[in-house]
């Protein structure tokens, strides 16, 4: 199976991302992740599908999208083409005497520890996935996780040649 990830340019209406995950519903395609968010201008969001497939199956989904009224544009981010980042954010299990290890992880990764509570600290990591998975297992080695939240992957083509102006 192949992945491509999709970035959708749609009108920020009411029922847009419903009708985009409908059509991946309907018709069985597979969504791995999906983000969605406001632009610059309000009228307009963007919104970055991760879907997988065999080649036919992923220009279909592209195909289908297109038809939708509420897409404007739709590029494929190819990884050397473009910047993809997730965040997560996770809660550890700490004592006071295990804090600075989790500091020290955290530290290496460039995470940011947002919360800290005399059971539990909140570290939140931006980046790719593998970095992402990397963190979670050093992490996991030796400490408790109590909660994990990943927003998907969102991203943006390098350079200027194919920005879309409305």
């Amino acid at each position: 199976m192949n992945k491509r990830i999709l970035s959708l340019l749609v009108d920020n209406t009411a029922g847009v991302l419903s009708r985009i995950s409908g059509l991946f519903s309907r018709r069985g395609y597979s969504i791995e992740s999906l983000t969605a968010g406001p632009t610059a201008d309000p009228r307009f969001s963007r919104m970055t599908v991760v879907c997988s497939g065999d080649d036919l199956v992923l220009e279909q989904i592209t195909k289908q999208l297109e038809k939708l009224v509420d897409v404007r544009t739709i590029k494929v981010l190819e990884p050397e083409e473009s910047v993809n980042r997730e965040l997560i954010l996770v809660k550890v299990r700490t004592t006071p005497e295990e804090r600075q290890a989790v500091i020290s992880i955290a530290d290496i990764f460039r995470a940011k520890i947002i919360d800290i509570g005399t059971e539990s600290m909140i570290v939140e990591l931006t980046g790719t996935k593998s970095k992402l998975e990397a963190f979670i297992k050093l992490l996991d080695e030796g400490h408790e996780i109590l909660e994990l939240a990943r927003t998907g992957l969102t991203g943006l083509s390098r350079g200027t040649q194919d920005v879309y102006y409305l």
